[in-house]
């Protein structure tokens, strides 16, 4: 039997394999330490869809005459999962009632769907919500879809895009315990939400970078190696979050003003300059 990935020839011994289920996730665990996943499955010739993949699992490996596997990048399917959101978001705001109900059963069956639900999360429970009346319309949500695809894209472009934003919530966060004391509750709200969405975007546009190589394995921030830096940076979000549930200006202020506004700008410094980190 041959066995192929991406068409090539693969340099596979079998061992205790014996079905193709067996050889999938054997595939699939050697994956876990790369950027990569199996995306695609062809048997004998013929394409093994989503809806049949389960079925093929027992198959024995000693009946089949050759088995091509398609791996893909993480970013490749993401970004591939996103564009096809955008192409049902399309359809659905111009469908009547009818046509918008299938394009939300075929949308909640789709391999993209799945993806999502998998590894966006987020983006996800928003489609779902305005597939279903609840959220945003197609037309919002097909910008916010559109958003996550530019940061796929180019997550250095987008880094140097949130400058503005970084610094106007930074001067934020110093003002929102004398917010919380003075009865600006909309505000501080605001605030907090702000610097949550600006947060995870950062956060997001980091990994992306790093998937794209754009970072040096050697940066770090305050003597810390960034991924210590990113732990201590949520952590302390965590506790703010927690303080401002209970209402704690005292704690907030601490956190706020003296802990997260400074990590975030030196954060955001080492990113867009890592030479000078």
């Amino acid at each position: 039997m041959e066995i192929s990935i991406n068409e090539r020839p693969a340099d596979i011994v079998l061992e205790s394999e014996k079905t193709v289920g067996d050889l999938l996730a054997g595939i699939d665990e050697w994956l876990q330490g790369t950027k990569n996943r199996i995306s695609g499955l062809r048997i004998d010739g013929q394409i093994v869809d989503a809806a049949s993949l389960s079925g093929v699992f027992q198959q024995e490996l000693k009946t089949l005459r050759a088995i091509n596997i398609t791996v893909s990048t993480w970013q490749d399917l993401a970004l591939e999962a996103l564009i096809t959101m955008q192409d049902y978001l399309t359809i659905y705001e111009t469908g009547s009632s009818e046509d918008q109900r299938c394009i939300r059963d075929g949308w909640e069956a789709s391999v993209a769907a799945r993806f999502l639900a998998e590894q966006i999360p987020d983006v996800f429970a928003g489609i779902r919500q305005t597939l279903t009346g609840e959220g945003l319309g197609p037309r919002e949500a097909g910008r916010l879809v559109e958003e996550r695809i530019k940061e796929l894209i180019e997550p250095q472009t987008e880094l140097k895009q949130i400058s503005p934003a970084i610094a106007d919530i930074a001067v934020r966060l110093e003002d929102l315990p004398l917010d919380m004391q003075t009865g600006k509750d909309s505000r501080a709200a605001e605030t907090i939400q702000l610097f949550s969405q600006i947060a995870d975007k950062l956060l997001r546009l980091i990994r992306f970078t790093k998937l794209q190589g754009g970072l040096p394995d050697s940066l770090g921030v305050e003597d810390l190696p960034l991924n210590d830096f990113i732990d201590a940076f949520t952590d302390i979000l965590k506790e703010l979050l927690a303080a401002y549930e209970t209402q704690d200006p005292v704690l907030v202020g601490d956190l706020a003003e003296y802990e997260l506004a400074p990590r975030l700008l030196k954060l955001y410094a080492a990113l867009t300059n890592p030479r000078a980190a």
